[in-house]
Order: structure tokens, then sequence, then C-alpha cells
């Protein structure tokens, strides 16, 4: 898909009428084709070039046509996006230029009552760059007002610059943070992020003792669920879980307008909740996510709607409903198509394990074909973890169906690419994991023995004294049900419950 199919992807049918308009009232010319470019894209015409721009000079003329195109796309959304945007930030910016505008034509005492306008919203959506502006102005125009003590402005605005500094201080961090984590998931980066996250917090000087908001509450609620999932281990970020639900418990008046930070740290918590078995109370804090979501006109429903029904659909296939996992799961993937392609592969991957879990081969075996990019695709579009679990659920897919070629292939291509990178990283498990089902494709009579099966209850025995993580569980019952010849499902729910003890949070 090249850029201007992906900016006309994004615009629905109304703004892809507006923008037409919008073309047709900037064309000086009418023998101009920008519009019937636009319209080739809508309608997918992929011979638009070849009957219009046939030689190398009208080659040209095409690229320099997509240029132009390209380039008012993205003016006409730009100010479309600014029209349109009703938030409070854009409402306090208005506010601050007009305010400006009426200093210049000497209208000083509206110009203050703009900025107190607009310094009475940004303290009640603790927006701290836009508070410094309006203090700054205040201060640049605070002749005209004699009136208003000035210490009393400087007052405010130093208080307001130390929390201004802690916020970028934390967005440094936060930087710094995420793209060392973009590079462990997505190139197989060998770091200590433990150490780094306590030099981070070190260097750019953040302390969890700070006054939080939304934003920053959200900023360290990613970071500590990142690195429980390097870990495989979330029972690590409980503190972090704990002082984020007595956050949101005591700034009810500020949900509303924290909307998208408030739907993210309940999913965080959701998640955490879940990943530690603890079903009822993640099912808890996704009744209130999906709650949050319907608000404001459902304006951040399609951004969370995936990330929601996955953790759902894992919820209740845990809680003994798989049937109605695998239905939220099949409607969820049907009637999203155009939420983020991440969160879709995330379901789809989750909706193989369940038909797995239940038998259902064939149906796993049609999901995984659409799963068809290959491996170094989804370690770069998904992270590197995401692609070795992909790869281990193909790899017993395949054994399942008795495709022992294919499996054998897949299990020497899978230790080609990622058995230095398990072993780098301490995941010994996972290389001792594939090799028994390598064993048990080798040796299907192998299951069968007393020293086979003892091995593999010592396995799990040692993962269950490791760091606990729900899905981590369900491939040590895929190994076990084969092993006790039982059903794939019913040994995971039996597992589960020696795996977590209903007291273990």
């Amino acid at each position: 898909m090249n850029a201007l199919e992906e900016l006309s992807d994004i615009m629905n049918e109304n703004e892809k009428r507006a923008f037409v308009q919008y073309l047709s009232k900037k064309n000086k010319r009418k023998d101009t084709s920008n519009i019937q470019l636009f319209n080739s894209l809508k309608t997918d015409d992929i011979k638009f070039k070849e009957k219009n721009y046939k030689d190398k000079k009208s080659a040209d003329a095409y690229h320099a046509l997509r240029k132009r195109l390209y380039d008012n796309m993205i003016e006409f959304m730009a100010n479309r996006s600014f029209e349109n945007d009703t938030s409070q930030e854009n409402a306090i910016l208005r506010l601050i230029v007009v305010s400006r505008l009426f200093f210049e034509h000497k209208l000083e005492k509206t110009a203050f009552k703009c900025l107190a306008k607009a310094e009475e919203i940004a303290i009640g959506i603790e927006h701290f760059s836009l508070l410094n502006e309006i203090y700054r102005t205040q201060l640049q125009f605070a002749h005209f007002n004699l009136s208003q003590p000035i210490e009393k402005t400087i007052q405010k605005f130093k208080a307001n610059k130390k929390k201004l500094e802690y916020e970028e201080q934390l967005n440094l961090g936060y930087a710094v943070l995420r793209r060392e984590l973009a590079a462990i998931y997505h190139e197989g980066r060998i770091v200590d992020f433990q150490a780094l996250i306590k030099n981070t917090i070190e260097t750019y000087g953040i302390s969890l003792k700070q006054g939080l908001t939304f934003k920053s509450l959200y900023q360290i609620l990613f970071i500590a669920n990142e690195y429980a999932s390097i870990n495989n281990n979330y029972s690590l970020i409980q503190p972090f879980v704990v002082k984020s639900y007595r956050f949101i418990s005591k700034k009810t008046e500020l949900r509303d307008k924290h909307l998208y930070y408030h739907i993210y740290i309940l999913y965080f918590i959701a998640n955490f909740y879940f990943r530690n078995g603890a079903f009822a109370e993640s099912l808890s804090y996704l009744h209130s996510m999906f709650s949050e979501m319907q608000k404001q006109s459902g304006k951040y429903y399609q951004r969370f709607c995936l990330r929601y029904f996955l953790l759902l659909a894992f919820n209740e296939n845990y809680l003994g409903n798989p049937q109605k996992a695998i239905e939220i799961a099949e409607k969820t993937l049907s009637s999203n198509k155009k939420t983020d392609p991440g969160d879709h592969n995330d379901i789809r991957l989750m909706l193989i394990v369940f038909y797995i879990q239940q038998n259902a081969v064939r149906n796993a075996a049609k999901e995984m074909a659409k799963l068809n990019h290959t491996d170094s695709w989804y370690e770069k579009k998904m992270s590197l973890d995401w692609t070795i679990k992909k790869c281990l659920v193909e790899i017993l897919l395949n054994v399942q169906q008795e495709n022992i070629e294919l499996a054998l292939s897949r299990i020497k291509s899978f230790k080609r690419r990622y058995k230095k990178y398990l072993l780098t990283v301490n995941e010994e498990r996972v290389v001792h994991y594939l090799s028994f089902v390598e064993q048990y494709v080798l040796k299907p009579e192998i299951i069968k023995t007393a020293k086979f099966q003892n091995s593999i209850e010592d396995f799990i025995i040692a993962a269950q004294n490791g760091p606990k993580d729900i899905l981590i569980m369900s491939f040590l019952a895929l190994l076990l049900a084969e092993t006790r010849q039982k059903p794939v499902y019913e040994t995971t729910l039996k597992l589960l419950k020696t795996y977590f003890p209903s007291d273990s949070l």
C-alpha cells in the first residue's frame, strides 16, 4: 500500500466528498487530473497510470501529480482536524491565540477574560504546558492590568513550571524506554531492562512520590506492563497496580477530562489481573473500561475495542466458557476490519489457541493460514516475542494435524532463528519445551514411556515455581495433555487451578 492509499483509507466517505470539493475550489485549471487520480484510489483503478501516463515524460508528470495530491491531502486533513477538533486542548489554544489578537487591538479587558477562561480549563485537565503559555502571556501583558498583583501570577507560573519540568523529565524517560522496548521487541536487542529502568529513573529524576496525573500514570504503567511482559511475570508490577487503583479512585472529577488515559489505565489493570489468574477482578475492570469507551459519543471505542474484546475472550475462556470466548473472538474479527492490524493479529492468534484447545484443528488451520507473512515481517510489525509465540502455536498445530515433515521443518527453522536469542535472554525453558515437542514428533511412542512422562512433569513443576503467567501455562497444558492423553482444554483448566491458587493475589 502506497502513501496516497494509506491516507485515503483513513478518510470516511464524507471526508472524501469534502476533499473532492476542496480540490475543485483549489484547481485553477480545468485540465488538472488530481480529482481523477484521487477517484482512482477510491475505485482501486490500478490502470490509471497506464491509461494516462505511458511515456517517460508523462511518467514524470504523473509522479509530480501524485506529490501535489499527497500534499493537498495532508493540508486538507490538517485543516479539517483543526476545524473539527472540539477537545479542551484545542479550546485553550484558540483562547490563547484570540487573546493575543485582542491585545494587539487594545482590547485588554476581553483578552484577560479569555486567558482566565483558558486557565480554568487548563487547570481542570492538568495541562501544564498550556498553562505555561497562559501564564507567560499574562506576564507579558501584565502592564495592562495594574489591578491584578503580578506577584500572584509569578507564583502560579513558578509552581506550574515545577510540574511542567517533572512532566517533561517523565516524557524524556518514557521516550527512552519505549525506544529501547521497540529495539527489544523488533530487533531482539539484548538489554537488562530492569537496570535500564533504574538508570533512566535516576537520570531523569523520575519519582513515584511526585504528584501523578493521568498521563504520567499511563506512562509509568505502560513501562511496568512491558517490563512484566518481558519477564513473563506480572506479579512484579502489583505495587504499580495498587497505586493506580488508589489514584483513579480519588480523581473521579478528572476521569472524563482524561478519558483516553483513563481507559488505558483500566486496560492495564485488567490485563494485570488476567495474567495473574484473577478473572473476577479483571472482568470488573473490563466492565469499567467498556463503560468509559461509550463516553463522549464513543470517541475512543474504535481505538480500544479490540483490546477490550481480546481480554474479555481470554477471561471467558479460562473461566470455563470456551464457546462464548470463541464467539467473542470470531465476531470481533468479522465486525472490526478497519481497526489496528496488530490487535487483529493478537485476536487471531488467541482464537487459534482456543480452537486447538477444543480440538477444532480444521478451524485452527484455517485461521493460521491468514497469518501468511514471513517471520521477519511479523518481527518488525508485531514483536519478536509475539512471533516466537506464533511459531510455537504453528508447530503445535502441525503436530495435531500429524504434518510430521512440516512440523520438523518449522522446528528446525525455529531453532536456527531463535535458539541463540532465547538462550541469551535466559529463556532456556522455551528451548527445553521445544525439545520435548521434537522428541514426540520424531518418536510418537515415546509419549507412553515413564521416563518421558516424568521428564515433562518435572519440567512443568519447575515452570510453576518460576514466573507466573497464564499464557505460559497454556503452552504447558498443550504438552501435558499429550502426555496424559487427556483433552487439552480439560487439562488446561486443571493446570490452572494448581498454577494460580485462589489466594495467589
